[in-house]
């Protein structure tokens, strides 16, 4: 095999596999609509040529090898009927990972509506500096390895497990696909309201992941949380609980919490007895469990405590999760990637850790197609409520993706004003980033912190606030 198209290139799994095709030396191409940053600017940088728009002769003009299909393609795409019509070899993106990357080697997938992303680079991180020279696959831009991938000669291929469908021709979540030997699920919430009905209906994705797993595997499980505890009963192999509550009974805890500017240090419990103290150079209790996942499966997978304990500190964490962008007139600009209303009340706590006694703004944009429906609006009040101040941006109607019937009732942003205002909370709307950039630097005052949080460009509201701040 020669030549790999991905229609769809821009999404972080697809660009990601690109990225580590073109660095074995295939000749890679793409085509997508509306790229941004930061997987625009990756495939710029690996040389990756992408056309704009989805036309047949993409496929068609000196025929790939392999045409890898993401799952935003619809079946209508030209490209994609071109290739499935002219018997074109292809492949959805979960399909080509395995075959490509991660087949014959120990597949470790990290599962979970929240943390995903950040535990499959620690994970990573921890194994690399202990020795193991993992290879991995990311959801996101790990600062370890400066990239969303790595091809290592260890035997452990780490990956992001998303739960969601795989393609249009293939309708089963993308995590079944890796064939885990070890599993880690960090939580299990109801989320993708656009192809989950509910929150069993999401919880009978994760069964069936747990259920495919080998009897020689394991199962390495946030257990403080009840969903979890549902979905991992019946496992087929060990299970290996961990938590960061207070009253958490699991096997592994974090205890004794301590926050200064280097991050947060805790004591590893194992077993009730003490095994190790460590120092994880992030903040806020949803870091802490991300990170106490992360050590238990690496000593599952053969590392000392004492080794991945000491490796902790030297983490680097993820672009997008809790990013410092920049200060201007004494005040810090800070991106975040959280969407569901449980990330988003951790990285608000998380933040009032980092940066104590503080005054915290944030700035929230409902862009998935989960977070525009009506779902989620009352957990939106109460997941605001240790900030200091909220401005949500108002999002145009428009159509949003449904594989579970008609949309009826949609978000909005003027309710979540008000209950946040009958909650005692400083809260505005403001329609544009324009708006609210205005409204940011008219009521911001040096020593605060502003936290934008969205999962998509959010209109590069980072970029504008410094500038219309230093100006």
């Amino acid at each position: 095999m020669r030549h790999v198209h991905f229609v769809a290139i821009g999404g972080t799994g697809m660009g990601s596999l690109a990225g580590l095709l073109k660095a074995r030396g295939l000749h890679v191409t793409g085509s997508d609509t509306g790229l941004y940053p930061p997987m625009s600017t990756l495939l710029e940088q690996w040389e990756i040529s992408v056309d704009e728009g989805f036309r047949a002769e993409h496929v068609l003009a000196g025929p790939p090898d392999l045409v890898v299909i993401g799952n935003a393609v619809h079946p209508d795409n030209p490209e994609a009927r071109a290739a499935i019509d002219e018997g074109l070899r292809y492949l959805s993106f979960p399909d080509a990972l395995y075959e490509l990357a991660i087949t014959g080697r120990h597949s470790v997938v990290v599962s979970g509506t929240h943390g995903k992303t950040t535990t499959t680079c620690l994970v990573s991180a921890l194994l690399h500096a202990t020795g193991r020279d993992p290879s991995l696959l990311v959801g996101g831009h790990s600062l370890d390895f400066d990239g969303s991938f790595r091809e290592g000669q260890g035997v452990y291929f780490v990956v992001e497990g998303d739960e969601y469908d795989t393609a249009f021709f293939d309708k089963t979540p993308k995590f079944l696909h890796y064939r885990p030997r070890t599993l880690i699920v960090t939580s299990v919430e109801f989320d993708h309201a656009d192809i989950y009905r509910d929150l069993d209906h999401v919880k009978s994705a994760f069964r069936s992941c747990v259920e495919q797993l080998p009897a020689d595997g394991v199962v390495v499980a946030a257990v403080d949380h009840p969903n979890v505890l549902d979905v991992i009963r019946g496992a087929p192999c060990p299970v290996v609980g961990y938590g960061a509550s207070s009253d958490s009974v699991a096997e592994w805890q974090a205890r004794d919490l301590r926050a200064d500017e280097s991050g947060t240090s805790f004591d590893i419990v194992r077993g009730g007895a003490t095994v190790a103290q460590t120092l994880l150079p992030e903040f806020g209790r949803i870091n802490v469990e991300n990170a106490l996942g992360a050590l238990a499966t690496v000593t599952h997978l053969g590392v000392p405590v004492e080794e991945s304990a000491r490796a902790l500190a030297d983490y680097r964490g993820v672009k997008r999760r809790q990013e410092v962008r920049g200060e201007a007139r004494g005040i810090t600009v800070v991106d975040d990637f959280a969407h569901h209303p449980t990330a988003v009340s951790g990285s608000i706590e998380a933040l009032k850790a980092r940066f104590p006694g503080r005054r915290l703004v944030a700035l929230f944009e409902p862009r998935t197609n989960t977070s525009r429906r009506k779902v989620f609006q009352r957990d939106y009040a109460e997941a605001f409520d240790a900030a200091d101040r909220v401005v949500i941006s108002i999002v145009p109607d428009g159509p949003i993706y449904s594989a579970t019937g008609e949309v009826t009732e949609r978000f909005s942003a003027a309710e979540l004003v008000a209950d946040l205002c009958a909650r005692k909370l400083d809260a505005v709307a403001a329609e544009g980033i324009d708006a609210i950039v205005a409204d940011v630097v008219e009521h911001s005052a040096e020593g605060d912190v502003v936290l934008a949080m969205s999962n998509g460009a959010f209109d590069n509201v980072w970029e504008r606030l410094l500038s219309a701040l230093r100006a």
